[in-house]
């Protein structure tokens, strides 16, 4: 029964026993994520994983592979804490986008209640300039009989003046009775 176990296993082993350490929850989301992600990328079961918790709880590693375990565990510790700050980077710039996404909300609430504010400003002046247009329905109607009234009192005022002023010239027709 002593099998040899497998790095990448060993790897995912050691997370699964970092993360039920943790105290830290949103560091313990994040620590489960990666445990998921690795444990899919190298195609690891979790009856793989139950088989070496049995085989290491059965038989467990003799002192050289206590030291080497210790080198792995430093090597694993020290990507571990990389991990923790890329992680700790990953939340903080992810606190900023939703900072700014909620500045971004409140704008767009703003721009919205500007946009309604307008719209009904826009919809008062139709109506007052709807109001004052109804107040002379017909004035276009008076203004065109206006100027053809002014227009034929023009042409008959003209000719009154031109047969008052202008007598046209009637020859004598008394020579002809003669």
């Amino acid at each position: 029964m002593n099998q040899k176990i497998d790095p990448k296993e060993l790897k995912v082993l050691a997370d699964i026993l970092a993360l039920v350490l943790e105290d830290q929850p949103g560091q313990s989301a994040n620590a489960l994520e990666t445990i998921k992600k690795r444990a899919k990328k190298d195609t690891i079961t979790g009856g793989a994983l139950k088989n070496l918790f049995k085989n290491i709880a059965n038989n467990p590693p003799s002192s050289n592979n206590t030291s080497n375990a210790q080198c792995k565990n430093q090597s694993d510790s020290l990507e571990l804490m990389r991990a923790r700050s890329h992680i700790s980077n990953l939340t903080r710039n992810i606190t900023q986008l939703d900072i700014v996404i909620r500045d971004l909300r409140r704008q767009n609430e703003t721009l919205k209640s500007e946009l309604l504010l307008t719209q009904r400003s826009r919809a008062e002046l139709q109506t007052e300039l709807y109001a004052k247009s109804d107040k002379f329905p017909f004035k276009t109607a008076t203004i065109i009989v206006s100027i053809l009234c002014g227009l034929f009192f023009g042409i008959a005022g003209t000719s009154v003046f031109n047969s008052a002023m202008y007598q046209p010239y009637r020859p004598d027709n008394t020579t002809y009775l003669h």
